[in-house]
């Protein structure tokens, strides 16, 4: 990493090199559902064999077409930047690519977000400000918390009714045992764990 990724003057979310060459090409298209899950997955797997971050990916898409407008993998150590979680990354180079904070503008093009596991407190925030009018994901969060011990938030236990209120439809559990395969190959590979109330 660089003086240029974070400096006294401002703060920049970078991606790894090897996904900004994946995504720098043609658009990518993935009109099946159940592919943009698999995809992602394998983000999140390239991100650990790589060692350029934790074991989670998302992006977005367009929900009709399959069009991906914007990917992220998680990039809290080496950016040393506790938001820079997959769901923000995604969620960020998705609303720059479209010059627009809002995900959810065209009604009848509605952005589908879709994660390796399920979002923790944090990212659910982020979610519901972004636009999107809809999550998938792999991973729960209990696994999540007992396969490697991150602290993912007091997410209420009403969460996904919350979503729904607010226009965001959610489907959880999609290619669950792919996506804990990740998750295993972490804990494998002594990857780390930040929480960083641990210990107090």
């Amino acid at each position: 990493m660089t003086n240029k990724d974070v400096s006294a003057s401002g703060v920049r979310l970078t991606l790894p090199a090897w996904l900004e060459e994946l995504t720098s090409g043609p658009d990518i298209v993935i009109p099946d559902p159940e592919e943009r899950v698999r995809w992602v997955i394998g983000l999140s797997r390239r991100n650990v064999e790589q060692g350029t971050g934790g074991p989670f990916a998302a992006a977005v898409f367009a929900a009709d077409s399959g069009r991906l407008l914007g990917a992220g993998v998680n990039r809290v150590e080496p950016l040393r930047l506790s938001p820079a979680h997959a769901e923000i990354m995604a969620i960020a180079f998705a609303q720059d690519r479209l010059r627009d904070w809002d995900l959810g503008r065209d009604a009848a093009r509605p952005a589908e977000l879709v994660a390796s596991s399920q979002p923790c407190l944090m990212c659910l925030g982020a979610i519901l400000w972004s636009g999107v009018r809809r999550l998938v994901y792999g991973a729960e969060a209990a696994d999540v918390t007992s396969i490697l011990g991150f602290d993912e938030g007091p997410l209420p236990s009403d969460w996904t009714a919350e979503m729904g209120k607010r226009g965001i439809g959610v489907e959880g559990g999609r290619l669950r045992a792919e996506a804990v395969a990740v998750l295993e190959l972490y804990k494998s590979r002594q990857g780390t764990i930040y929480n960083s109330r641990r210990g107090s």
